[in-house]
């Protein structure tokens, strides 16, 4: 993910992370390839001496978690024996008391963290925890999603010669993203990646894109598997589905397409721009 969509999502998060939370400020930063983290983003009122911080790996709570790899929780910063006091002092300017951070992992390496900070004697409870933590989940899978658009838009011409290998990249990174999208329990996130994959049945490479749908969300993405050469034993364990619902799904594809084949029901739902 480019630098500045990074930066947007993490605003996004860390706004709604103040909102459900109430903590006096939500920050955060880009972890770099050695594992320093930038303290970027901020949104609550502050000093302005975080803006810019380098964090380095192990050190205070945002490095440990940089190396722990999971959520950890400060409730009284300048007590705790659980972290380094490196940035004691800068902490001390902020005036902040209890934090708890999130590491942002994508393919095992960390890309970011975020923060939640209260000025209070306030207790981190679960549900802040929790609640920070599901934020950092949804900003990994939304790196994904505009890492899987980005190697399917790749190479994209107007040029005839390159129309099939085009429909191709489309065709695997809409299977990509419904596999994500079973693994996901976010709404926000869920109706963000739906929309990406209708956006890809209008990308170049798919003639006159569909008005409609015939077919309901689940049953596409079984046929838009199937078309990839999945089995239903496949299709099964990428969607979380069981082998018998999957076949369920896909007859019922097929009835509504009038198809008499698995096949054929992959190809006439690409021909009505049901799927990529």
């Amino acid at each position: 993910m480019e630098t500045r969509d990074l930066n947007r999502h993490l605003d996004a998060a860390l706004t709604r992370l103040r909102q459900k939370t109430g903590v006096s400020v939500a920050f955060g930063g880009p972890v770099e390839a050695n594992g320093t983290l930038l303290l970027e983003r901020f949104v609550g009122p502050t000093a302005g001496v975080l803006s810019g911080l380098s964090v380095y790996l192990g050190e205070g709570l945002g490095g440990r978690v940089v190396a722990m790899g999971k959520t950890a929780v400060v409730n009284d910063y300048f007590a705790t024996r659980a972290i380094t006091h490196r940035y004691d002092q800068l902490i001390r300017v902020e005036r902040l008391r209890a934090l708890v951070a999130s590491p942002v992992v994508v393919h095992r390496r960390p890309i970011a963290v975020i923060y939640g900070a209260y000025r209070s004697h306030e207790i981190v409870g679960g549900r802040v925890q929790d609640t920070i933590t599901e934020e950092a989940r949804s900003l990994e899978q939304e790196t994904v999603v505009a890492a899987t658009l980005a190697q399917a838009r790749e190479g994209w011409t107007d040029a005839d010669g390159e129309i099939t290998s085009m429909r191709e990249q489309i065709r695997a990174a809409d299977a990509k993203l419904r596999r994500l999208l079973a693994s996901v329990d976010n709404n926000e996130v869920c109706a963000a990646l739906q929309q990406i994959i209708r956006t890809l049945t209008d990308a170049p490479g798919t003639d006159n894109p569909a008005r409609g749908s015939l077919l309901t969300t689940r049953e596409s993405d079984v046929v838009s598997l199937a078309g990839l050469g999945y089995s239903n034993a496949r299709i099964a364990e990428a969607l979380g589905l069981t082998v018998h619902t999957v076949k369920s799904y896909m007859k019922s594809a097929m009835a509504k397409l009038d198809a008499q084949s698995r096949l054929e029901a992959v190809v006439l739902a690409r021909r009505a721009h049901l799927i990529p």
